[in-house]
Formats: C-alpha cells, structure tokens, sequence
C-alpha cells in the first residue's frame, strides 16, 4: 500500500479539475492505497479569477480528505506548506498543473517536499503553454518543471510541449479517463424535460465555461450559415461565461438567432451535468486552440457523438467519422460537420463510442504515476 498526496484544486474549490482529482483520490483508495488531498485556502486572487464564483455549493464527496490550506500568493505559506509535506514523507505526491500562475507555489512546496529524500512527485500537466498567453508564462514554467520526477499528459500536443521544457524527464501519455462520477445516463426526453428543452427539436450542445480559444463565436457564425437556418437546428450553451459576454449577445442579435440559441450561461453543478449531456443530439467543440478537452471523456461516458475541429489534440481522441465529425475551425466547415453528423445520425456512431471509451480506465492512469515514481 502506498502513501499518495493529490495536490491540486478540491471541494469546496468547483470545476473540471476538482472533480478529477476527486475521482482520482477514489480511484487511488480503491486500489487500497491511502490516499489524501492538499487543496487551495486561496486559489486565485478574486481580480484574477473570471467567473463569479470559484466556490461550489454542493456537498463535498464523501470518504474523501481534504486539507485546503496552500495560499497561492503567499511565499510564507509555500514554505510551511512544504515543511508539512516533507515531514509527512508520503510516498508520492501527484500535483495537477494546468497554469503557469501555480508555478512559483507548487515550484516551491514541491521542492522542499523532496527534501526528505523519500517522497516521489509526479505531475500530471494539464497544460505546458497556456491557451491565453501572459508574460511570465515561460519563467514561471521553468522554475516549477525541476521540481517533478516524471509527467503524464493527456494529449501528445501536451507531450510535445513538456519535451520543449524538460526532454530528459520521463513521461508517458495516458488519454484523460471517462468521467463517471455524475450518475448515469437518462432518456433524451427527461433530460429535455427536466431542462425545459423542447422534447421534438433538434438540439446541439455547446458545453463548458466559455473562453475565446473555445470559439463559441465560431459556432454562433455556424448556426447563421444559411443551410443551418433552414434546418431548424437549436443550439444549447451550457456554461458560465469566463470573459466579456457582450460580444456573444451582439453576435445573436447581429445574426438574428435569438429564437434559436438556448442560453444557460451560468456555472452548471456536476448534479445536473448529465441532464445536458444526454439532452443534446451532438456535443460541438468548435475550439480555435485545444490540447485535450475535459468535455470530450463527459461525451464519451454519455455516449454522445461529438464534433471536434482539428486543432491540438482532440482529432486523437475523436476518430474521425467514427466517434464523431471532425472538421476544420471555420464556421462554414462547422456547419457542413453538423450537417454531416445529423445525416449520419446518432447510432450510426454509438457502437464505436462504446467501443473506443474502453480505453478510458482511471487504472491506466493510477498504473502509470506509480510507474513513474517507481513505486507501488
């Protein structure tokens, strides 16, 4: 039996990668490992933070342990924290990275944590150069990079990225598991129903905060494309916007698609994540710029046929007429993919899913940061 730390964001922290690491711990105690995780006291200064909120009011997963106590601004809270960690001698800790900002905290904990000569640290990067590009992006990522024994990433744009910085670590790629922590799927009808959808449209889904490199504007440009407004296709948006929603709703207005574009833009909790899911007859992710993308496994457990654009690494995890459509990042491309997705329908892509989301385990992943670390 190891001893695991996951240092990264958890309840009451909300979004993506609380519920990974949350899942991971699950998975980590499953395996009859002990398993424990090192969360924010401050994640981000609110200035920095884009949503509204960075607090979920769910209640936090049970069996779970969950310290929050690093403060990611405060240079004498990194060195307790690390302090703390390196008298506890855990046998590995696995540290979520997915923003340079975290560098210079997780740099420093990390590398006092190592200290003790007995702890193993694996990351799993999320992200090596960010989607939104800020000066400090490069120092930031190099200092934190040395303190890691190995990585895993989950796309091979991530990989390729990590070995710009620190070719001599070891590494392996291992595709994001499925999520499947949100219940199971339900029929199309009550999920349109329990959302207030109408029951017999055509509906697509736009999933997730709302960021420029996830090119909404691209799929609202889509849905003006004239043979989009002779099909009567409704677009639903479920998500919170993470910058200025001025320009969507101009974008509506100018395009004259209000009677067509279902607009939930609020922070969706993970206990109504499958009603969205399973409403949907296709999730679209029309994104400028991607490395992996945390909706493409939420498709994958609902069994959702996808669109991807072909950008980074999602036409790897969405084989191309097969699991989904995927199609070049231009609104007049977008809108002949959907089109191609509703000729094809969606059984004709059900049996491939189901086939290729057996190779999202969580046990692939737990196998390979373990032999990473070299431990067990």
């Amino acid at each position: 039996m190891a001893r695991v730390i996951i240092m990264g964001p958890a309840h009451p922290l909300r979004g993506g990668l609380a519920t990974f690491n949350q899942r991971l711990a699950q998975q980590f105690i499953s395996e009859g490992h002990e398993c424990s995780m090192v969360s924010f006291s401050l994640q981000y200064p609110g200035f920095l933070f884009p949503g509204t909120t960075q607090f979920s009011d769910e209640p936090p997963p049970p069996g779970l342990q969950i310290r929050s106590i690093i403060n990611s601004v405060n240079p004498l809270n990194w060195l307790a924290v690390g302090n703390g960690l390196r008298r506890e001698r855990p046998d590995l800790i696995v540290v979520r990275y997915w923003l340079p900002f975290m560098g210079p905290a997780l740099g420093t904990i990390l590398r006092i944590a190592r200290g003790n000569k007995h702890t193993r640290i694996i990351c799993i990067a999320d992200n090596v150069v960010p989607h939104e590009k800020r000066a400090f992006d490069v120092p930031f990522t190099k200092y934190f990079l040395p303190s890691i024994d190995g990585f895993v990433t989950m796309s091979d744009k991530v990989m390729a990225d990590l070995k710009k910085f620190a070719a001599s670590k070891p590494a392996q790629l291992v595709r994001h598991p499925l999520y499947d922590s949100f219940g199971s799927a339900i029929d199309k009808t009550a999920a349109r129903q329990q959302l207030g959808l109408p029951l017999d449209e055509k509906i697509i889904l736009f999933f997730g905060f709302i960021r420029k490199y996830k090119g909404l504007d691209l799929l609202l440009e889509a849905m003006a494309e004239p043979a989009m407004r002779a099909s009567g296709i409704k677009l639903l948006v479920a998500g919170e916007f993470y910058e200025d929603e001025a320009p969507y709703q101009e974008l509506i207005r100018s395009k004259g698609l209000e009677d067509r574009v279902l607009l939930h833009t609020r922070f969706i909790p993970d206990s109504e994540v499958r009603y969205y899911l399973c409403a949907g007859d296709f999730v679209i992710q029309p994104y400028r710029n991607a490395t992996q993308s945390g909706v493409t496994p939420l498709a994958y457990y609902f069994e959702r046929p996808m669109l991807v654009t072909n950008v980074g690494g999602l036409p790897d995890l969405v084989p191309d007429h097969r699991c989904g459509i995927v199609t070049e990042p231009e609104p007049a491309a977008i809108a002949e993919g959907i089109a191609e997705c509703y000729r094809l329908g969606e059984a004709f892509f059900v049996p491939q899913l189901r086939e290729e989301k057996k190779k999202y385990s969580w046990d692939n992943l737990t196998r390979a940061l373990f032999e990473l670390a070299g431990t067990k």
